[in-house]
């Protein structure tokens, strides 16, 4: 596809594409030509949309990331780059959410949240730097924060901490990296329905989240498809350190 959302000469690496959010942006970004590495810790998923990709002629590959494991996220990214060629665009996705009010947070729930969204993001963005830096290669990188960085609900306070924790390694990354010709940006949606939380929405609790967003319903996962093009083309080149947010004005409320 031609355009200023082109993205058909980049080979994209997304984190998490086993399920979810994840899974939509490897759909959206390989119908519209880019190259995908799908990478989660459940390679038979990844396999099955691998299959669903190539089969409509795009290019795919699944590839095993633990992104807790610094040697995993490295082997990934070698596996990766052996099948497709060097990366040009990481989607930093991974992640999980432990709901408990604070005071029943364990350290376990702790560690396992931060090291998967926060510290996983992370280290997932330094390593592909690196391999960016020592080939002198432009490069894009894309994290995935929340609404929750921002604001707030109960019961999932290490996920917004986390989340809060993405915004600002956004910053910190796209400030030391824009001197390798390399982006930093962050998408931050809001609620969205996904084969995840779908179950929620028609209970009480959801109908109150619901009623919090000023469009007055939950987003769709193609909602993002727009933003991820942006954020993932060359149509965000003087966009680093931003954040842009899909929400259906939940912010506002």
């Amino acid at each position: 596809m031609s355009g200023i959302f082109d993205v058909s000469k980049e080979i994209i690496l997304i984190t998490g594409a086993s399920q979810g959010l994840g899974r939509q942006f490897a759909r959206v970004l390989a119908a519209h030509g880019a190259a995908v590495a799908l990478a989660a810790r459940q390679t038979d998923k990844l396999k099955s949309l691998q299959e669903e990709i190539t089969g409509k002629g795009g290019r795919a590959v699944a590839v095993q990331m633990d992104v807790t494991d610094m040697a995993s996220i490295g082997g990934a990214f070698d596996a990766a780059e052996e099948a497709l060629g060097p990366i040009s665009v990481l989607i930093n996705n991974a992640g999980i959410a432990v709901e408990k009010l604070a005071v029943d947070q364990t350290e376990a729930d702790w560690d396992s949240v931060i090291g998967a969204n926060l510290k996983g993001a992370y280290f997932a963005a330094t390593e592909i730097a690196r391999r960016m830096i020592a080939r002198k290669q432009e490069g894009n990188i894309v994290n995935i924060a929340s609404v929750l960085g921002f604001g707030l609900t109960k019961a999932v306070s290490p996920y917004a901490i986390s989340k809060a924790g993405i915004v600002q390694a956004t910053k910190a990354l796209a400030l030391e990296l824009a001197g390798h010709r390399i982006r930093v940006n962050a998408l931050a949606p809001g609620y969205i329905d996904t084969d995840i939380n779908h179950a929620v929405w028609d209970t009480p609790v959801g109908e109150k989240l619901v009623k919090r967003i000023p469009q007055r319903r939950v987003g769709h996962e193609s909602d993002l498809d727009g933003a991820i093009l942006l954020l993932a083309s060359g149509a965000s080149r003087y966009m680093t350190g931003s954040t842009v947010t899909v929400d259906g004005g939940f912010l506002l409320n």
